[in-house]
């Protein structure tokens, strides 16, 4: 039986966070981690401290905008 699990992911669309890139996606976007959860964040490298705004959360990956 297929039950979803509320609360197992981590950030919430719309929300703003202060992460570090920790990796790159094969199509260059960066790769942020919040709790183990994967957001990715187009227009980033590694190592970048950047505010993110979460755009859209599915169920094993996120995609972030840059907050200036």
């Amino acid at each position: 039986m297929f039950r979803e699990e509320s609360g197992s992911v981590p950030v919430e669309e719309g929300e703003v966070y202060d992460v570090t890139i920790q990796d790159l996606a094969r199509q260059g976007d960066g790769i942020a981690r919040i709790e183990g959860f994967v957001i990715f964040v187009p227009g980033t490298k590694v190592g970048d401290e950047v505010r993110i705004k979460i755009e859209r959360v599915l169920p094993k990956y996120g995609f972030a905008s840059l907050v200036e």
